[in-house]
């Protein structure tokens, strides 16, 4: 099996299995101590909104190359004590980009006191994931705030990390962890800066833009591989095309969309943030309740994709030698 088959392998097996130990230091932490920092540096110095756009792009082009390049150094780094100490950083580095397990223990966090008829309990624990206001929320809206989590969150939290893993995969001289950690960076940025209001208007503009180009075209993959899994790819597209363009976010209200549309269910409506209501577009038809059964069909949609994209991903590079020029990018003496 080549290196980078193996690596993309066990980098989804330790998240699957082992998700984030606690305690440890994670590259995302890293990356949000230096986007709060810089960020608010930037805020209380510079006043003028073309300072702030151009601090704004320093700020995102700077975390997203200098993660690649980061990740880059500390695989190169690690092959040079033994190979396979090289496969063991890199796997791990490259399972910190998933979040597959952690969306899986968010869920049956909030999920589980839910099920007990524990409404308060469930609330506070929501309060950790999700921006809108819990204190009021119903039981089944809780479990819309959940499902909506996951599948919010499938693309730019799993299925789009992994897409550019692979994409690295067949270029050895650049790698899975650089790609994947620049895609985290953008993703964090967008998360921590991307809002449309005050102070973040011109300061996060950029990276709200990146990140969402970054996610298009994976989000897109993730939309027709999960309508393909569904076993009735037309009405998921249908439906997609018929709700997820009212979306004002050009990627999340697809992905939604697709989990909506395969399970049965409407996500979207109102929410509450800060007291302040602000609707989302209906996706999908209401056929079925959202239940826990629901939940766990959603987290194993995410899977079965993630499986499918490795599957086919190993299969092309373990056969490459049958290309000439795959074949090539895999005699990268550096890494091999």
């Amino acid at each position: 099996m080549t290196r980078s088959a193996i690596v993309l392998l066990l980098a989804a097996s330790l998240d699957y299995w082992i998700g984030d130990p606690w305690g440890w230091l994670h590259p995302v932490q890293v990356m949000g101590w230096l986007i709060s920092h810089f960020s608010q540096w930037i805020i209380h110095n510079l006043y003028r909104p073309w300072e702030r756009r151009l601090a704004g792009i320093g700020l995102g082009l700077g975390l997203i190359i200098g993660s690649g390049m980061a990740g880059w150094f500390i695989v190169l780094a690690a092959n040079w004590f033994h190979p396979w100490v090289g496969i063991g950083v890199e796997s791990i580095l490259l399972a910190s980009c998933f979040a597959g397990r952690s969306l899986r223990n968010a869920a049956d966090d909030v999920v589980q006191p839910l099920t007990d008829g524990e409404l308060e309990q469930a609330r506070s624990r929501l309060r950790q994931y999700v921006g809108r206001d819990t204190e009021k929320l119903t039981a089944p809206e809780m479990f819309r705030a959940v499902l909506e989590t996951i599948a919010e969150n499938a693309t730019d939290g799993v299925t789009a990390p992994l897409f550019y893993a692979i994409i690295g995969a067949f270029f050895p001289i650049v790698g899975s962890v650089p790609l994947a950690l620049a895609y985290k960076a953008a993703s964090t940025l967008d998360s921590m800066i991307g809002y449309r209001r005050e102070p973040y208007t011109d300061l996060g503009w950029f990276s709200a833009k990146l990140e969402d180009y970054l996610t298009w075209l994976p989000c897109r993959f993730t939309v027709i591989t999960l309508a393909l899994l569904s076993g009735k790819p037309q009405k998921v597209w249908s439906l997609c095309y018929r709700d997820a363009t009212s979306d004002p976010s050009p990627n999340s209200g697809w992905s939604e969309c697709a989990y909506a549309a395969i399970l049965g269910v409407q996500l979207g409506g109102t929410n509450w943030y800060q007291g302040v209501a602000k609707y989302k577009p209906l996706l999908g038809d209401p056929v079925e309740p959202i239940t826990p059964t629901k939940i766990d069909q959603g987290l194993q949609l995410t899977r079965y994709c993630c499986l499918m994209w490795l599957v086919i991903a190993i299969a092309i590079l373990e056969f490459s030698h049958l290309f000439p020029s795959l074949y090539i990018w895999h005699q990268n003496p550096i890494l091999h």
